[in-house]
């Protein structure tokens, strides 16, 4: 089934990375030349088509739409098995804004973050907007769908990750005051629950994001970056 990406980082992205694109659409009134000229090397079809046309697609596709195959996902065995000793997945315990995977997978990208795994049900899943905020990401960083979350510990464990949840409990630890050391999975809930009851009991350990204004929460991209690089620095210190 065919999926619509649009954005110029986002196609531009995906036409250097060589993946298969059907029919590239462009503002016909200012078609963009660059594009022009990545669709021609890369012998791609192109349409030039109104803007109307193309606000059919979504919001702020600033002249380029692409036509493409369904978003690539993984099955988590065939991940497990490329990942090196020191790799760092993300779990996203439901999370629902498409926003806030295109942030993850975004900075994933950037902090070295082997892999995202997100549940196939209740749970955001891969689309055009996830796509338009990854800024491109979507192509560069595995996504892996699990039926089951809390199964996907159990084996992630018995693949020696350390299962690290994000949340403020009373047994939480700041996150800061972790080595961080081995394999490491970080555990991201929902916007507005958290993590699951049983995903956080089967974490290995519960961190926490010291705050110290009037707002108790973080935006879950943003509790997510800042494991992600808290992660790296530690492997990587000045």
């Amino acid at each position: 089934m065919a999926q619509y990406i649009y954005g110029k980082n986002v196609v531009k992205q995906r036409i250097l990375n060589h993946k298969q694109i059907h029919q590239l659409y462009l503002n016909k009134a200012h078609p963009d030349k660059e594009m022009l000229t990545l669709a021609k090397q890369e012998n791609i079809k192109v349409k030039l088509s109104d803007v109307q046309e193309l606000d059919r697609y979504g919001r702020n596709h600033q002249g380029v739409v692409a036509e493409v195959e369904d978003y690539k996902t993984y099955q988590l065995e065939e991940v497990l098995a490329t990942l090196s000793s020191d790799a760092t997945l993300v779990l996203l315990d439901g999370l629902e804004d498409p926003h806030n995977l295109g942030a993850i997978l975004r900075t994933a990208d950037a902090s070295k973050v082997d892999a995202i795994i997100i549940p196939k049900h209740n749970s955001v899943s891969l689309n055009a907007t996830v796509a338009k905020v990854s800024t491109g990401a979507i192509e560069t960083v595995k996504t892996i769908v699990v039926t089951n979350m809390t199964q996907t510990i159990e084996t992630l464990k018995k693949h020696q990750f350390w299962v690290y949840g994000s949340e403020f409990t009373s047994d939480a630890v700041d996150y800061r005051s972790i080595a961080y050391q081995g394999r490491v999975a970080l555990v991201i809930g929902s916007e507005g629950k958290g993590i699951s009851r049983l995903v956080l009991k089967n974490c290995d350990q519960v961190v926490k994001i010291p705050m110290f204004g009037e707002i108790n929460s973080l935006n879950a991209s943003v509790s997510a970056a800042l494991l992600m690089y808290e992660v790296l620095n530690k492997r990587n210190p000045l």
